[in-house]
C-alpha cells in the first residue's frame, strides 16, 4: 500500500506521553482518512519507553518502531526517521506534545497547495520561563543573522516535507547535524505556519541550557565561517592598536612622561593577546574536531531493532 504521510516521533524516555501522543496522532490522522505511519524512533530510553513502543505496534501496524542499540541525540533520530520513512509526506514532531498534532492537518493543506516544506512558526509558548523565551529568541535571532542560510525565525523541527526534500536530506551524512538548518539550505518551496506552542504534558525537558549551547554550537559551524572571521577581525583589532600605540608610547617616553612604565600594563597587553589567540585556537579546533569526526566515518546510528520494509 502507498503511504501518504509519514510521522516521525523522536522518543527518549516519554513513557508518559506516549499513550496521549499515539491517541491525539492517530485521531487526526485517521480524520484525515488518506494512509499513514507513524515512526517512533527510541534513542535509547531507559525508563520503559521501549517496550512501551513495542506494545503499541503489535496493537497497530501503522506504528513502526525504530529503536536504537543507545542513545545518538535527538537530530541523529530525525535523521533515523527519514531513512525509514515511506511517505509523499513527511511530518517531524516532539514526544511531548507541545507541538500539537492538530496542526499536521494545517501543515497538510499548504502541502497540497504546493508547498514542498511547511515549517511551524510559534506565535506563542506556554509553559516556559522568561529565560527560556529570552533564549530562545535570541538563539533564532542570532542563527538568522550570522549563517550563510535563512533559518525563519522561532521554528523548531515540527514540519512537513515533500518526498524530494527528503530524499535530499538522506544525502547529506555529516555528524553534528541541525536539521532545521538542513532544510532550509535544501531550497524548494517554503512557507510557514503559525501556532501555538503548548505546555509539556509530562516529564522533564530534554533541552537543558547545555544542550541548547550545543545546538547553537552546531548550528552555526555547520551553516557559517563567522566565528573564524571573528578570530581574523580580533587579529586586525589588536594589530591596528599595537601600530597606533608604538608612537604614542615613544613619543611620551621622549617626553619624559612615566605614564607606561612598571610591569602591569605590559602584563595587561600580554593577557589581551594571550586571550585572543587562545580564543581563535579555540574556535579552530571546533572546526577541526568536527572534520576529525566526518573523516572517521563512523555510521550516524546504530540500530537494535527496525520495521521491514
Amino acid at each position: 500500500m502507498k503511504i501518504t504521510y509519514s510521522i516521525i516521533a523522536p522518543i527518549y524516555n516519554e513513557i508518559d506521553n506516549l499513550p496521549e501522543l499515539y491517541r491525539r496522532v492517530k485521531e487526526v490522522m485517521d480524520s484525515h482518512g488518506e494512509p499513514w505511519e507513524f515512526i517512533l524512533v527510541d534513542d535509547g530510553s531507559t525508563d520503559g519507553s521501549t517496550e512501551k513502543i513495542r506494545e503499541l505496534a503489535e496493537k497497530d501496524k501503522t506504528i513502526r518502531p525504530v529503536i536504537f542499540a543507545r542513545n545518538f541525540g535527538h537530530q541523529v533520530a530525525i535523521t533515523a526517521g527519514w531513512d525509514f520513512a515511506r511517505g509523499d509526506a513527511v511530518v517531524i514532531i516532539d514526544a511531548d506534545l507541545q507541538d500539537p498534532p492538530e496542526v499536521i492537518l494545517e501543515l497538510a493543506k499548504k502541502w497540497k497547495e504546493g508547498y514542498e516544506v511547511v515549517y511551524a512558526v510559534r506565535g506563542e509558548r506556554e509553559g516556559e520561563s522568561w529565560f527560556k523565551l529570552w533564549t530562545a529568541s535570541m538563539f533564532y535571532r542570532l542563527i538568522y543573522q550570522i549563517t550563510d542560510v535563512k533559518i525563519p525565525v522561532d521554528t523548531g523541527d515540527f514540519r512537513l516535507m515533500d518526498r524530494k526534500v527528503v530524499n535530499v536530506l538522506k544525502q547529506m551524512k555529516e555528524r553534528h547535524r541541525f536539521p532545521r538548518g538542513m532544510s532550509a539550505w535544501v531550497g524548494f518551496k517554503q512557507i510557514g505556519v503559525t501556532y501555538k506552542r503548548a505546555a509539556r504534558l509530562a516529564g522533564v525537558t530534554k533541552y537543558p541550557f547545555k544542550k541548547m549551547v550545543r545546538l547553537a554550537v552546531n548550528a552555526i559551524t555547520g551553516f557559517s565561517y563567522f566565528p573564524l572571521q571573528v578570530a581574523t577581525y580580533f587579529g586586525f583589532v589588536s594589530a591596528g592598536i599595537s601600530i597606533l600605540a608604538i608612537p604614542v608610547v615613544a613619543v611620551l617616553r621622549l617626553a619624559g612622561s612615566h605614564f607606561f612604565e612598571g610591569q602591569a600594563t605590559t602584563l595587561i597587553s600580554v593577557l589581551f593577546l594571550g586571550g585572543v589567540q587562545l580564543i581563535s585556537l579555540g574556535i579552530l579546533g571546533e572546526y577541526v574536531g568536527r572534520l576529525y569526526d566526518e573523516a572517521k566515518g563512523r555510521p550516524l546510528y546504530i540500530v537494535r531493532d527496525a520495521p521491514e520494509e
